[in-house]
């Protein structure tokens, strides 16, 4: 028996010192390759199924190995949770004195120089962004760490957030006179001096593709590097791996030249005329794509004359910003690094209208306010296998959704993984006895006009037999919107959709309503844990497989094509597969859980493919009977409301 199996026998520390702990085989066997990992460096990938014990397994060997160890999460819920939960409980199981720390981007941190020049010049914001602003204030005069987090009272996206934290464009670094009470550099500082760091993706791939400066020096100390829910990997890799330019990027350096001139350079007012200039013509690019929110080939786009003339405008405004700021280089410390912003602009810019590149996928998204443009790698898989190969440490990946059809080749592929050991665990739960799959007869096509209709007359009879309690998830927000709409008149049942308020503030609502429904596209297929009766049916509208008109996809499928591979079997189906598998994953969470699985798509049972989906899911009992799994609801909610006898 290792060290690390040990601790999580019957009479090891874990059993010990941590009420309600037991065994668990596939628990074991975790830490037990991951102990393998730390100690011969290798790179690790396991699939833990939904309460397999994943955390504890590969955190009981970091800490009780004295590994330096870089932990990576898909989400800052899930960072709070390892740092403020897990990593304490098992440390004082374990009687570990390694040090810990969370370290989050910098655009979670407060920064005193930039709140400074807001608290000077406050005359170009607007009445909500003040209210805002006062709310930091009183707030920065109280808080220890300076994440913005603890300020509940803001919205995710408030719009004083960009304004009060840095960039890596913005941030003056050695050169800031705040720098001994940064909040942000205290955080590295601490993070470096620690044992055990707790990031997430985006930092880490942010510092990995070298887009950022301190977190970075952190790497090359670790034995070991875990990525938690791999499987959001490869696409975050492939962002920082690429390039973008916002509107946002150019209207900020723009608005920050024209407060310095306003505050300190009142001499230089040629620098805020080239600064408004840029900034204008900026806003008129984003005037020239939809009000509403897409995505699009931003290579066809080029070719709208109106386009490329506004690019050729911010593109001269740029160069013209460019010499003026030039012109004042070394009279002010926060100038000389907007002269580096306007340079890395006019560059990107540059690259990004550059259309004969090859390997790329050149696309662009909107937002209400902005447009970003993208240059986004079509495969990341040699720069990563790379990166993993030198210098040798331990590398593990996991996640509850990495296999398809009973393998690990798509992720392996797509990460330059061919190498890696790999292990598949199932979830202990006993899903034949707790959970229920159906896939009703008689569906219209997904694309038929009759298919909305068919949603909500299913929705409802769901939502009746469980009195609630349902997460009914789509694919678009068209169908989502849609389906909200009409449910809200025809059930008394409170209807919470997603988009109507934060995704916390939404899932806390959920909880205090126990008749509550919650509608929702991506953001909930993922990343949240309802337990018991709170969540008794997930309803799927269909199959998720990726829009096609998505630019980045179509590149992919057509870089996959010249390869002479089936774009559809190689790229498609996987990734439709693992987020079908992320989204049927939030049924069933604990061993005492029971509830029904509805995915309203006949081509789970029509086509070849389906059987593909299908052996994906967990073995849950199979229906094609609605009422068979309308009563099973009922049977639950007459279990839950049953009085309790004394």
């Amino acid at each position: 028996m290792t060290r690390v199996s040990a601790l999580f026998s019957a009479k090891g520390k874990l059993s010990d010192h941590i009420a309600g702990f037991s065994p668990r085989k596939a628990q074991t066997s975790m830490a037990e390759q991951v102990e393998q990992a730390i100690e011969n460096k290798h790179a690790l990938i396991v699939e833990a199924g939904t309460g397999t014990g994943k955390t504890f397994a590969y955190l009981a060997p970091a800490l009780e190995l004295k590994t330096k160890a870089i932990i990576s999460t898909g989400t800052k819920n899930l960072q709070e949770q390892l740092f403020h939960r897990d990593l304490p409980l098992l440390r004082k199981a374990l009687g570990s004195n390694q040090r810990t720390a969370l370290l989050k981007g910098r655009a979670n941190y407060l920064c005193l120089n930039r709140l400074r020049q807001h608290r000077g010049n406050s005359t170009l914001l607007d009445g909500q962004t003040l209210s805002e602003l006062t709310q930091v204030r009183t707030w920065a005069s109280t808080t220890t760490s300076g994440d913005i987090g603890e300020l509940k009272t803001l919205p995710e996206d408030a719009r004083v957030i960009p304004l009060v934290t840095s960039t890596v464009d913005n941030c003056l670094g050695k050169d800031c006179p705040d720098l001994e009470d940064c909040y942000l550099f205290k955080a590295r500082r601490k993070a470096m001096e620690a044992d055990v760091v707790v990031v997430n993706h985006h930092l880490f791939f942010a510092d990995m593709a070298l887009k950022d400066t301190g977190f970075g020096e952190l790497i090359p100390e670790a034995d070991l590097i875990v990525f938690d829910e791999a499987h959001q990997i490869p696409d975050i890799a492939s962002e920082y791996f690429g390039e973008a330019l916002s509107t946002r990027q150019l209207q900020d350096t723009c608005r920050d030249i024209s407060m310095l001139y306003r505050t300190t350079l009142k001499d230089a007012q040629q620098l805020d005329k080239a600064a408004e200039k840029c900034r204008m013509l900026s806003a008129d690019l984003r005037i020239l794509f939809p009000d509403t929110p897409q995505r699009g080939n931003w290579q066809q786009a080029l070719r709208r004359q109106e386009v490329s003339s506004c690019l050729s405008r911010i593109s001269e405004s740029l160069s013209g910003l460019y010499e003026v700021v030039k012109l004042h280089l070394g009279r002010d410390k926060e100038l000389d690094n907007l002269f580096d912003r306007v340079s890395e602009m006019r560059s990107r810019l540059t690259t990004l209208t550059d259309t004969y590149q090859t390997g790329v996928s050149l696309w662009y998204e909107t937002t209400q306010r902005h447009l970003v443009m993208h240059l986004t790698p079509l495969s990341i898989a040699d720069k990563f296998r790379g990166f993993v190969e030198s210098p040798k440490r331990g590398w593990v990946f996991t996640s509850a959704t990495l296999v398809v059809d009973e393998s690990f080749d798509h992720f392996q592929r797509l990460m330059g993984l061919s190498d890696a050991h790999t292990l598949a665990l199932g979830s202990p739960f006993d899903y034949a006895k707790q959970a229920m799959l159906c896939v009703p007869r008689f569906l219209p096509e997904p694309s038929s006009p009759a298919m909305r209709s068919t949603l909500l007359d299913i929705a409802k009879q769901l939502v009746d037999a469980s009195n609630g309690r349902c997460f009914l998830l789509f694919t678009s927000h068209a169908a989502l919107r849609d389906v909200a709409a009409q449910l809200s008149e025809q059930v008394d049942n409170p209807i919470l959709v997603q988009g109507s308020t934060t995704k916390q503030a939404l899932l806390q609502q959920y909880l205090d309503d126990p008749r509550a429904v919650l509608l929702g596209t991506g953001a909930f297929w993922e990343g949240v844990d309802v337990r018991g009766s709170d969540l008794v049916c997930v309803m799927i509208d269909k199959l998720p497989f990726a829009a096609p008109d998505d630019p980045l996809l179509q590149a992919r499928i057509e870089d996959c094509r010249k390869r002479g591979l089936n774009p559809f079997a190689n790229i498609q189906i996987p990734q439709a597969v693992i987020t079908l598998k992320q989204g049927a994953g939030r049924l069933i969470r604990d061993e005492t859980d029971k509830g029904v699985l509805v995915i309203c798509d006949n081509r789970l049972v029509t086509k070849d493919y389906g059987k593909t989906f299908i052996a994906s899911l967990p073995e849950m009992k199979r229906t094609r009977t609605l009422s068979e799994s309308l009563a099973f609801l009922r049977a639950l909610n007459e279990e839950q409301h049953e009085p309790v006898s004394d």
